[in-house]
């Protein structure tokens, strides 16, 4: 019997552009995708010990989350086993912290831990290269999870340490599994989830309508980075996607509005499709304070940091 406990890890986005959209419904994007440290723990064990078919056992620390091919992380597993057939049990344990439906790629991470998990497990020694391919059959978010968690993930960084994918930060482009490694933002981060679900095909389906007044300077944003100017990074923080989400979400607009009235923070964002809105501080102290304020608003607020 064999296992391993990956950290599966937020994200944040320090930018999204929407560029167009293809014929088949997806959209053409542009955005700058930050790993943070507020992770989920996917615990893997294989047994290979009962002959016969695969089987999936899935359980995690959320009642209202299923736990079968409804769930990615079910579904990851399902395709490992599709590509790389294997006989016994695989159990997998997801112990939840990442917000459910925020804006943060929780599931996403769950489905790229998963990958790579059975990467491990039955040694199949698949570069980032080919396990991105394989994560993006199943989520546009999955390939940055599986870059960002060999970087850092503790079970995972001295395994992936020379390769060129393994990273915290990388600029995303076509529909969101295009990706190139960037220098990432060092910072720390105060997050705050409203208490509501927001459909993240509702809002680019919305976004089809809506003329965008401003957009990302993704060029100038990755400079920034590279310079680690702090400054210019956030002059240069635009998510295109508010234009709706906060137009739809009164609760999105009193959260961003309450993070920035209370001067603690440098840049107050929305990630992803939302709800959650994010602020980048100067200080450890400036997180945990304006933490501490907003979970007055929406009990899942957090003071984290990025990955490094």
């Amino acid at each position: 019997m064999r296992s391993i406990c990956v950290q599966a890890f937020a994200k944040v986005n320090l930018s999204i552009d929407v560029k167009g959209v293809l014929d088949n419904g997806y959209h053409i994007v542009e955005m700058v995708m930050q790993q943070i440290s507020l992770h989920d723990d996917v615990f893997a064990e294989w047994d290979e010990s009962t002959p016969g078919p695969l089987e999936i056992r899935l359980t995690t620390t959320r009642d209202d989350l299923p736990c079968d091919e409804r769930n990615l992380a079910y579904r990851a597993a399902a395709l490992m086993n599709e590509l790389y057939p294997h006989e016994g049990t695989v159990k997998i344990h997801i112990d939840k912290r990442i917000p459910v439906a925020a804006g943060m790629a929780g599931g996403s991470s769950n489905c790229a831990a998963v990958i790579h998990a059975l990467n491990a497990l039955w040694e199949l020694g698949l570069d980032v290269s080919a396990l991105n391919s394989i994560g993006a059959r199943l989520g546009s978010d999955v390939p940055f999870c599986i870059m960002g968690q060999a970087a850092a993930s503790e079970n995972l960084r001295d395994t992936f340490a020379g390769d060129p994918l393994a990273c915290h930060c990388a600029l995303a482009t076509g529909t969101g599994t295009e990706l190139e490694p960037l220098e990432g933002l060092h910072a720390c981060i105060a997050l705050s989830k409203p208490d509501i679900a927001v459909s993240t095909a509702e809002v680019y389906q919305g976004m089809d309508s809506l003329e965008i007044p401003e957009r990302p300077d993704n060029d100038a944003l990755i400079i920034a980075l590279k310079e680690h100017d702090l400054e210019k990074i956030c002059q240069n923080m635009v998510n295109v996607l508010e234009n709706y989400t906060l137009m739809m979400y009164p609760n999105v607009v009193y959260t961003k509005d309450k993070m920035q009235e209370s001067a603690l923070a440098k840049h107050v964002l929305m990630s992803g499709s939302g709800p959650t809105v994010f602020a980048v501080c100067e200080s450890e102290e400036l997180a945990d304070e304006l933490r501490d304020v907003m979970l007055e608003v929406n009990t899942e607020s957090y003071s984290v940091k990025t990955t490094e």
